[in-house]
């Protein structure tokens, strides 16, 4: 015979919790969540055409700067050799001779991002608006 489930001790019944039901349910409960998944249909979307980039071969107006940043922190002013001090100026005296001024940065593959930000604070600080960053490698100096 089967013992009870409740055991008498000192006049006190004792609870006893039974495993198996348990797990049953919680067996039936991931068999159900898995034919659920099963049968959800997949999510259609709206087709959408995004823009491809194109490669451009289109040479920057003449009157563009060209500002190259190379890996040794040297900066290259349309080709020649300047510091990062002559930069500044440089900028006011170009803003100042031109009606649309244009600042082209270019860096060498393994410039330093910081001087390449400071060239970007200087572009800004001298109220310069229409600046590119060239994305395509290229030597430094030329």
């Amino acid at each position: 015979m089967a013992e009870p489930i409740f055991k008498i001790e000192g006049g006190r019944k004792k609870a006893r919790i039974e495993i198996i039901p348990l797990i049953d349910v919680i067996f039936f409960l991931l068999a159900t969540f898995v034919l659920f998944t099963l049968s959800l249909n997949k999510i259609k979307s709206v087709p959408v055409n995004l823009p491809v980039a194109t490669p451009s071969n289109e040479k920057p107006p003449e009157d563009t700067v060209t500002l190259q940043i190379s890996d040794q922190g040297t900066c290259y002013w349309n080709h020649e050799l300047i510091t990062l001090a002559e930069i500044g100026p440089r900028l006011q005296s170009y803003k100042s001779q031109t009606q649309t001024p244009r600042v082209l940065i270019a860096g060498d593959d393994k410039a330093k991002f910081g001087i390449t930000v400071l060239a970007l604070d200087e572009v800004r600080k001298a109220g310069i608006e229409q600046v590119s960053v060239e994305t395509r490698v290229r030597q430094t100096g030329r």
